[in-house]
């Protein structure tokens, strides 16, 4: 009788959680193209790092996709599909330019990864190719999204509570503000260069 009760117990707790998380939603305008907005750090809360690789391809003297978002702690993994040698690196994650790196050149279908556990923008380029340029956004938190080209964004499974959120878009300024999710949060941003 009494494990019957605390499996109750514990299913109502589980689903108490569940409901307790709402979404955040809202647009971004000023600038053309796909913005990406994050939960910036809780203070005095962590997040298991992802096992999931995300794939960055340099693929027709791209960077393939051109903008990824992850959450610090991935582990990107960078590939090469063109029939030339490719490098990756970057000058910085976010303002560290401390956090650079170079990960070297390799030929066609080589791969090599990288755990990146700061968050921030980081510009990725190839020295072999200065015209290649794309961009890994590490978000403190698992709680982001990307925009879609009209603006739009929508984070899910966001608990309930008070937030600063950030929006980063490429050629324009970060801008940050709080936000209270319950059940739900609104928050617009209009950027400019």
């Amino acid at each position: 009788m009494r494990y019957t009760g605390l499996v109750a117990t514990l299913l109502v707790a589980g689903l108490s959680m569940a409901a307790s998380a709402g979404e955040i939603e809202g647009k971004v305008s000023g600038m053309k193209g796909k913005s990406v907005v994050y939960v910036d750090t809780i203070p005095g809360k962590t997040f298991p790092a992802p096992k999931d690789h995300p794939l960055i391809d340099q693929k027709g003297l791209m960077f393939s996709p051109h903008i990824v978002v992850v959450q610090q702690g991935t582990t990107v993994d960078f590939q090469n599909s063109d029939n030339v040698a490719h490098n990756v690196f970057w000058t910085a994650v976010g303002n560290d330019k401390k956090a650079g790196h170079n990960l070297g050149t390799w030929p066609k279908g080589e791969k090599r990864s990288f755990t990146f556990d700061k968050p921030g923008a980081v510009p990725v380029l190839c020295n072999v190719h200065p015209e290649m340029a794309g961009y890994l956004i590490v978000s403190p938190t698992p709680y982001f999204a990307e925009s879609d080209d009209s603006g739009n964004y929508k984070i899910k499974d966001v608990p309930d509570g008070s937030y600063t959120l950030v929006v980063w878009h490429e050629g324009a300024k970060n801008q940050s503000k709080p936000v209270t999710v319950a059940g739900g949060g609104k928050a617009d941003f209009t950027l400019t260069k």
